[in-house]
């Protein structure tokens, strides 16, 4: 095997004192350990900010309130008579209850299993079947409702907590205000470094999502080594709204902050993003890419109703910027347009600046690629987007560029601590502390992907430059990348689309883009009966473009993939008759299809599926 180690480790992170009150591993070997430490040092700053619903406005909670909550909570879960190892699970949308949950159920041993609260109900009743998950955290009754109707047995869950009211209160629904008043006393348990903590189920390549087994030290080791690799301090403001069940969002928008005492504002919710984001105006982001994506829509859209004047002076902003960028790099020499850059900066460049408050220092960019178009515009106008790599297998990050060592090109310079190397067929492994225990209840998956001497095969293929900047090339295994972060594998879904005989052919379409789209051909014999019946022209391939052949198709793909996690659903179809062959170009010699060829000669159908959406090309 052919295989090139990474040596370089960015150093500028912790220099000076500017982090001096960061909690290290070595003081806080666990999480619960993490969040004691932290309350002892820092008992009254304020750690987290929420809109109050009651209040009708935003309220603060200190280190030493979420300590007393965290208390009763823990002596409620005690009165579960749970064990150290019992798992239990919640749903909810980021805030201080998340935090208060875990922090409550790993001081006891307990291993915590988030979901997500957009899933499909039978895709949750079967994480929370497989997990062996004993207790569950929801929003609501309407939450519980949803799930007990759903299919799938949950034998092993035995109390649903809802946070709000309820009124039907048989079976296992509790409020947490009733579950909390029952609590009893008792010690904390006892955890250790090795200890697993937390059951992630993250989607793979079949329809049922794998549990990813990640210890204490997995996640530790992980949020500390990012904090040596960006500064986070004690005086940002952290706005938090990607999901805490996305562990990128878990590890470096909950663990890290915690670390280095840094205060945490929760989203009230992603169609009023925009307004905390200027209302709260964060000093930092942790963003999957299509936040910045959907930004870059809305600039070009308006710079293209406006006067030609204006897109002149943007280009000439954005070239200007990204000059003035690469001078603070070290990778070229001043130049003479630099000297009108306070003057574009007024114009243009402060002003996009503002739609994100206007005062983002760090804005850390993961789960999916993002385009280089759109990180050339918001690097040039002085946001630090710092692009990083990783999956929930490696809790998560393996790589991040730095403020001062900022490749956009690349995915950036492995955390300190964390080895990878390029293997057989150019694919990137990764070897140290933040890599998983393994899969739960899956050892052959495991087995699969973690090699016996510690290294983890990530599935992508990857190049690493002279410096140690990575750069990721390509997929082992084709896997789509949604512009959320959500991996799919198309090639398990067309299979699955397949078996109705209705679908001679499909591919499943969503590289980058906010939702899935297919390409089907269709069995023509069984089209002309069905458009008969429903009314639509003569059932020659232009009535497929009709609106109701198109919602036919999409129920009949529907029902191929309903076992599919939530986020995996196809939302647009584009239908046709005739078949891809060899004749066409479009299948190889050995029948299999020409994914590229496909995409390239459909182009124009695609674009039409994803309407008022960018449609981007793969960096």
């Amino acid at each position: 095997m052919t295989t090139r180690e990474a040596s370089v480790y960015p150093k500028d992170a912790l220099d000076g004192n500017e982090q001096a009150d960061a909690i290290s591993p070595e003081v806080a070997p666990t999480l619960d350990a993490l969040f004691r430490e932290r309350v002892r040092r820092t008992p009254d700053k304020t750690a987290y900010t929420e809109f109050d619903p009651d209040l009708g406005g935003w309220r603060d909670y200190s280190w030493r309130d979420m300590a007393r909550e965290v208390e009763k909570w823990r002596r409620a879960f005690m009165a579960e008579g749970l064990t150290r190892g019992d798992a239990v699970a919640l749903r909810l949308r980021n805030c201080r209850h998340w935090v208060i949950f875990d922090q409550a159920a790993l001081s006891l041993g307990l291993v915590v299993v988030p979901l997500y609260v957009a899933d499909r109900p039978d895709n949750v009743n079967y994480v929370l079947h497989h997990s062996d998950s004993r207790l569950l955290l929801l929003e609501s009754e309407d939450a519980w409702r949803e799930l007990s109707q759903a299919e799938g047995d949950l034998p092993k869950l035995r109390r649903v907590l809802i946070l709000g009211s309820a009124h039907d209160r048989d079976g296992p629904v509790t409020t947490v205000d009733q579950w909390i008043g029952n609590g009893k006393d008792g010690e904390p348990g006892s955890t250790e470094a090795g200890d697993l903590a937390s059951i992630v189920y993250t989607s793979g390549t079949t329809g049922r999502p794998k549990g990813v087994m990640l210890s204490h030290q997995n996640m530790l080791s992980n949020a500390y080594s990012g904090l040596q690799s960006v500064a986070v301090l004690p005086t940002d403001v952290l706005l938090s709204f990607l999901p805490l069940s996305h562990t990128l969002e878990r590890t470096v928008g909950y663990y890290i902050p915690m670390m280095a005492g840094t205060r945490v504002v929760y989203n009230r919710s992603i169609p009023q993003l925009s307004e905390d984001l200027i209302f709260i105006r964060p000093t930092g982001l942790i963003s999957v890419p299509r936040i910045f994506e959907r930004i870059y829509i809305e600039l070009k859209a308006k710079l293209a109703e406006g006067p030609a004047w204006k897109q002149r002076l943007f280009r000439l902003t954005v070239d200007v910027g990204w000059k003035r960028f690469e001078c603070r790099q070290g990778l070229r020499k001043w130049h003479w347009s630099l000297l009108a850059w306070p003057l574009l900066d007024a114009l243009i460049a402060g002003r996009v600046r503002a739609r994100l408050g206007g005062r983002i220092r760090i804005a850390v960019v993961g789960g999916a690629p993002m385009p280089p178009a759109v990180s050339r515009v918001f690097v040039a106008v002085g946001i630090n987007v710092l692009q990083g790599y990783g999956l929930t297998e490696s809790s998560p990050c393996i790589s991040i560029n730095t403020l001062h060592r900022n490749r956009p090109a690349s995915v950036g310079l492995p955390l300190h601590g964390v080895e990878v190397r390029v293997g057989e067929n150019d694919e990137l492994l990764t070897r140290g502390p933040h890599v998983m225990m393994g899969y739960w209840k899956d050892k052959t998956a495991t087995e699969k992907v973690l090699q016996t001497d510690g290294w983890l095969h990530t599935g992508d293929q990857a190049a690493i430059d002279d410096q140690g900047f990575i750069s990721i090339t390509g997929r082992i295994k084709d896997i789509l990348v949604l512009a959320n972060g959500e991996k799919v594998s198309p090639s398990d879904m067309e299979t699955a689309i397949a078996e109705d005989a209705l679908f001679e052919q499909a591919i499943v379409v969503g590289e980058q883009m906010p939702y899935l789209t297919a390409l089907v051909v269709l069995n023509k014999a069984m089209w002309l009966e069905e458009a008969r019946k429903l009314q639509i022209g003569s059932g020659d391939e232009p009535s497929l473009r009709d609106e109701k052949a198109e919602q036919w198709v999409l129920e009949r793909i529907r029902r191929q993939i309903h076992e599919f996690p939530g986020y995996a659903r196809i939302q647009r179809a584009t239908a046709m008759l005739t078949p891809w062959t060899l004749e066409n170009g479009l299948l190889t010699p050995t029948l299999k299809l020409k994914r590229a060829k496909i995409l390239e000669q459909y182009a124009q159908d695609v674009h039409k599926m994803y309407d008022g959406h960018a449609v981007f090309r793969k960096p």
